[in-house]
């Protein structure tokens, strides 16, 4: 089994030391999504394949990488976007997230992290050819620390919509979403300056603009953490939405929790609900984020405890 951590929440960032304790319990609990029960994801060295560790800032888990290398193979699906803090309030300066990249080439190989460069949303502030430069002056002070950049166009969910406009009126911006055709033009422009660098171009989930030079991503990447581990790891594909081409895992995040104040995230709700999630916390507890609403119990009492209990676990 492969092992998402996350795509919902930014675990590494803000929840690296559950995420140990987790991984020496060999276990964490989480809520299904599809019928709000708990349930528990073992997570002990023979039950997982491999992790997949989604992040904006490995920085607070950097020391203890190689334990969790030695727990079983990851790979790091790194976000830099560079975006304006009008958009990204509480995201590490792109220089800091860069040089964590660099560190993990050192240490790892270049097979070990895939830059992200998305979501691309198009405002007064990011238009086509901002895009364009910013791309190109993040991927040349990345050459050399990976062989792939992923990118994708924002989905203006109705929660999308709704901050957007909040923030556009905050802070005085204008946005967008353009055609397809303006889209496959950045995606060709893109792609090229990636080549420069030594990337291949991949895009998330959204085929209709996969343009020459460019290619569906794979995320989730067994083949990838077989080269990591230096042994085939088998895993079917299976995408979470149409176009997703991610080989199956399970990812143990949790929605409302990534308190970086992103303002076209589609895992948050609002900043505010997500600050109280990641307050509400509880570093030695099962679960990264405690059921809303325990399965029984009496007089408020939650029969399912979000302590760690001998033994030993849910992007875009």
């Amino acid at each position: 089994m492969i092992i998402s951590a996350s795509y919902k929440t930014d675990i590494p960032a803000f929840y690296s030391a559950w995420f140990l304790r987790r991984l020496a319990a060999g276990q964490c609990r989480m809520v299904n999504p599809w019928n709000a029960k708990p349930i528990t994801v073992p997570l002990d060295s023979a039950s997982i394949d491999g992790f997949v560790l989604w992040t904006r800032n490995i920085a607070p888990l950097s020391a203890h990488l190689g334990t969790v290398a030695a727990h079983a193979p990851f790979m790091v699906q790194y976000t830099i976007t560079g975006y304006p803090r009008a958009l990204e309030a509480g995201t590490v300066p792109a220089a800091r997230a860069i040089a964590e990249m660099h560190t993990l080439r050192q240490r790892f190989g270049p097979r070990a992290a895939v830059w992200r460069y998305d979501p691309i949303l198009f405002t007064s502030l990011t238009g086509g050819d901002w895009h364009r430069r910013n791309f190109t002056r993040l991927a040349k002070a990345l050459r050399g620390t990976t062989d792939e950049v992923v990118i994708s166009f924002a989905q203006i969910y109705r929660k999308t919509r709704r901050n957007l406009e909040a923030a556009a009126l905050r802070h005085g911006f204008t946005w967008h979403d353009p055609d397809a055709a303006e889209k496959k033009t950045l995606v060709a422009a893109l792609a090229a300056r990636a080549a420069e660098h030594g990337m291949a171009l991949r895009l998330c989930a959204q085929a209709e603009f996969v343009v020459p030079g460019a290619a569906p991503a794979r995320c989730v990447d067994a083949a990838r953490l077989s080269d990591l581990a230096g042994r085939p790891i088998a895993a079917a594909v299976k995408g979470n939405r149409p176009d997703c081409l991610c080989h199956t895992a399970r990812d143990i995040g949790a929605y409302d929790s990534c308190p970086q104040g992103c303002v076209y995230c589609y895992a948050v709700q609002t900043r505010d609900r997500a600050k109280q999630q990641n307050r509400a916390h509880d570093p030695a507890g099962d679960f990264l984020s405690a059921p809303a609403r325990p399965d029984t119990g009496a007089a408020g009492q939650a029969v399912v405890s979000t302590r760690s209990t001998p033994s030993g676990g849910a992007s875009g």
